[in-house]
């Protein structure tokens, strides 16, 4: 092996060959547009091969392509490290948030699981069960982040996929088997793929039920907090804000999940087989019967941590992160967890893509530095105050289903903020389009998995091959809903927020900027 070889096998890991010379060739090719051809264009390639590795996320994280391309445009002066530091400064309540929240709501897995297993075991219609999912996952996603829930769904489905796999495998529960080997599982494979159509139906209705409830309230998602930032709303203010489109939508989101369980259209519909459900319940009944005192009590103050946590937020009594550091302060020091090791366990999930996050405000500093948007931000802006909506809307929404919300959100409200800042528009068209921007970064973002970090994670998690959930069949899978929530929220933004928001306005239920 050559040193070259041997420098190309550890250069981005696993990740494919021609990964590795796209990225290799990005990075030398940057330098030569930006000196010699335009500042201007090599700007965009940069914007462009960002968006690619968001978009090849599955292939490799995208915090290490991106951030060399971040790298070398402070290095060749696309922008500067004192512009990137006041990007990360002026959006530090979203790094509080998902450094601590995240964190924080990993300690109440245990609630979320008693309460999810419950739904499943309890509830024997499977158009109530869809959505009761549909509906738990929106509203603890209002409030929690998505991740998170959809990582506690995950822990659910596949804790039932393995109790079942061993059963029909004629394996005890403490025996160690490979969940994965369908070899052992004799006559009972057509059992096997009702449960697995089963489960995926179920966790594509959580994971659209994260977005509908995600895009409600300033700590849904994260970029919902860098919007509300922008705008100085609180987190009432940004809910009533949001209410003329979400409301709608949610309604509408909860139609499409009753209707596609009825019907039994795109890969929905299946109920969960009989002799699952007997194993599934025995299980619960066995689990329920051993809880301790302790662990009573240990779900009773996570319930009052939730509690707190609601409140916490409603009320705005602290920075969204700092509420998020007290749940694992009350959490921790409640609930017996004292060692470091597995309190640095929680924050695994959420330091990666903090990271990722500073990331995106270098590549945010280069598009302002360049004047990237400058063109179509013109563009849009010379047309009529309700085509703008729309036209934000839109392109916010075809953008984020390719690559990551948080980015294109980011890009978009500091160009409106700039507009108004310049009197471009005026403020309650910044509050508008504030909304618009919001509303297309979560809801046409349910298209693909890479313009939904739940659903990325729920393609990515060791679940997906045991049900058998592919790119495609995600994809296939989300249309009804695709089609639904950004329509109906097409037609909320052009024809019922002005006048709502006027309406709200004059109750005193919001306030003018």
């Amino acid at each position: 092996m050559t040193y070259t070889q041997a420098f190309m096998k550890n250069f981005l890991g696993a990740s494919p060959d021609w990964y590795k010379l796209a990225i290799v060739s990005f990075l030398i090719i940057n330098p030569i547009i930006f000196f010699f051809v335009s500042p201007f264009l090599a700007g965009w390639l940069l914007v462009a091969e960002f968006i690619f590795t968001l978009a090849m996320a599955l292939k490799c994280y995208p915090l290490q392509p991106g951030g060399l391309l971040a790298v070398e445009a402070i290095v060749i002066d696309m922008t500067s490290p004192t512009h990137v530091k006041a990007e990360i400064m002026a959006n530090f309540e979203v790094i509080l948030l998902l450094m601590f929240m995240v964190a924080g709501i990993f300690f109440m897995k245990q609630l979320l699981l008693f309460v999810f297993t419950k739904l499943l075991v309890k509830i024997r219609s499977k158009i109530a069960l869809s959505l009761a999912f549909c509906f738990s996952a929106a509203f603890l996603s209002a409030f929690l982040d998505a991740l998170t829930v959809v990582a506690v769904i995950i822990s659910v489905a596949m804790g039932f996929y393995g109790v079942y796999h061993k059963v029909a495998s004629g394996h005890t529960l403490k025996d160690a088997v490979d969940i994965a080997d369908d070899n052992k599982i004799g006559n009972n494979h057509e059992t096997l793929e009702k449960f697995r159509a089963f489960l995926r139906s179920l966790m594509m209705h959580a994971g659209v039920g994260t977005a509908l409830g995600g895009v409600m309230t300033m700590v849904g998602e994260p970029q919902n907090l860098i919007i509300a930032e922008q705008a100085k709303w609180n987190f009432i203010e940004f809910f009533f804000r949001m209410t003329p489109v979400t409301i709608p939508v949610f309604i509408c989101g909860l139609l499409t999940c009753y209707l596609t369980e009825k019907f039994k259209i795109f890969g929905y519909g299946e109920e969960l087989p009989e002799d699952v459900w007997k194993i599934l319940a025995d299980l619960d009944h066995a689990n329920s019967a051993k809880m301790s005192k302790q662990d009573k009590l240990k779900l009773g103050i996570q319930m009052l941590i939730a509690v707190w946590l609601i409140l916490g937020l409603a009320f705005h009594l602290a920075a969204v992160g700092l509420i998020g550091l007290s749940v694992i302060i009350l959490a921790t020091a409640f609930t017996g967890v004292t060692d470091e090791h597995t309190i640095g366990k929680a924050f695994q999930e959420s330091l990666p893509f903090t990271a990722l996050l500073v990331v995106f405000f270098t590549v945010v500093a280069v598009i302002i530095d360049q004047k990237l948007f400058a063109p179509i931000i013109h563009y849009v802006l010379s047309a009529s105050e309700s085509a703008q909506l729309v036209l934000f809307y839109i392109f916010n929404g075809l953008l984020s289903a390719i690559s990551d919300n948080v980015f294109v959100a980011t890009v978009y409200i500091n160009e409106a903020k700039n507009a108004l800042t310049n009197g471009v528009i005026a403020p309650h068209q910044f509050e508008l389009l504030s909304v618009a921007i919001n509303t297309g970064t979560n809801l046409p973002s349910v298209a693909t998995p890479n313009g939904q970090a739940a659903f990325l994670f729920l393609l990515t998690s060791s679940l997906a091959p045991l049900i058998r959930l592919s790119y495609g069949r995600m994809v296939y899978m989300a249309l009804p809903y695709t089609l639904v929530l950004s329509l109906v929220g097409l037609f909320a933004i052009e024809f019922i927020l002005p006048s709502v928001t006027v309406w709200f306005a004059n109750l005193g239920l919001i306030l003018p900027i």
